[in-house]
């Protein structure tokens, strides 16, 4: 990978979506033109972001500059790492093994149930009441 060619890849994770794209760098993160730090609060946040880097042992090795939009901030921070590992598929195919054994490509595709009519919410029922 030259030193001015940057990769692109989607991550996604419940209505969530981030467009990633890293280059050879420092190990900055840049989301929605903010840092990591500021855009997320968390420190959980933060690391999720960095699992598949830390997985691979190259934190520090690229930059990241993504765009993220929908869902809420957990769902971003996955939405990101599901990016992040589908371009470091494309810089290395050989990494296919480590980051499948730790879970990170397969897209969680789990989301929100929808509320069901006359019911309080998905599966929950109002109080039934005798009298």
């Amino acid at each position: 990978m030259s030193e001015d060619s940057r990769i692109y890849s989607t991550g996604r994770r419940k209505t969530a979506v981030a467009r990633v794209w890293i280059s050879p760098g420092t190990g900055s993160f840049t989301i929605n033109t903010r840092t990591d730090e500021h855009y997320f609060a968390r420190p959980t946040s933060r690391m999720v972001i960095r699992q598949p880097f830390e997985e691979l042992e190259v934190l520090g090795d690229y930059d990241v500059f993504c765009t993220v939009k929908g869902g809420g901030m957990s769902a971003q921070a996955g939405a990101i790492r599901h990016g992040i590992t589908r371009a470091l598929l494309v810089v290395n195919p050989d990494h296919r093994t480590k980051l499948k054994a730790a879970g990170y490509i397969t897209r969680d595709d789990r989301k929100k149930e929808r509320k069901k009519p006359g019911l309080k919410g998905a599966r929950a029922r109002f109080q039934f009441s005798k009298r």
